[in-house]
């Protein structure tokens, strides 16, 4: 099997399982924060250690762009990569809420990122975009430090501290804006609370998922590019 369409698979069933298991979690519980959090972070660590060693477990696509930006995979890759992500989290989302749906069962939430407050407001846009970003840029940064190669010190734990950091940005993210750091994890969520639902409000806010996570993982790359610089 062609390597990059290895990459794909598991970039695809990584991500299908952070939707299914962790959003679920979040559906579930109606956002609990311990519960949630762990989730996501659980997963993380759960995939890390399975499709990490084929694709190196980016499941989204911030992840993504900030590996493209410090120059560790091609244009071609990160293309591909975003569109198995994408696909991975559209399956795990419409089979989570379709299994809830058809089975009659009444979950607490939808899992869908929101604005800080729910109202969608100057105030509340620019806090939540403000929010993401600097969420994503920790994550993603400490993803590019404990998966570089000069880092010999961390080894086998990367995949457990990734997922704890995770973890963490979650618990500052979830009261707020749900947390995304992943634009995957956004727009396929939005869009089953559309076909399930019939709702729009997260379809209609799912840009500033998008833009905030994406600009959160370039920063990090960014950083990251300058301080191993100069540290050389």
């Amino acid at each position: 099997m062609n390597d990059l369409l290895k990459k794909a698979i598991a970039e695809c069933l990584g991500t299908f399982v952070l939707v299914f298991f962790a959003c679920g979690v979040a559906a579930l519980t109606g956002g609990s924060l311990v519960a949630t959090a762990l989730a996501f972070g659980l997963v993380i660590v759960a995939m890390a250690y399975s499709v990490g060693r084929i694709s190196g477990c980016h499941i989204n696509p911030a992840v993504s762009l900030g590996v493209l930006l410090a120059k560790k995979m091609t244009l071609k890759e990160f293309a591909v990569y975003v569109c198995a992500q994408l696909v991975g989290g559209f399956l795990g989302g419409l089979l989570f809420f379709g299994i809830a749906k058809m089975s009659g069962f009444e979950l607490l939430g939808n899992a869908c990122n929101g604005v800080i407050g729910g109202e969608l407001n100057a105030g509340a846009i620019i806090g939540s975009l403000l929010l993401e970003v600097v969420l994503t840029f920790i994550f993603v940064y400490v993803i590019l430090n404990v998966t570089d190669e000069k880092n010999q010190g961390v080894g086998k734990k990367a995949g457990i501290i990734i997922g704890l950091t995770l973890t963490l940005v979650h618990l500052v993210g979830i009261p707020l804006t749900g947390t995304s750091v992943n634009p995957a994890r956004s727009i396929t969520t939005a869009f089953a609370d559309l076909i399930y639902n019939g709702s729009t409000v997260a379809l209609s806010q799912v840009w500033i998922f998008i833009v905030a996570p994406l600009v959160g993982g370039a920063l990090a790359a960014l950083v990251f590019k300058l301080l191993h610089k100069e540290a050389e």
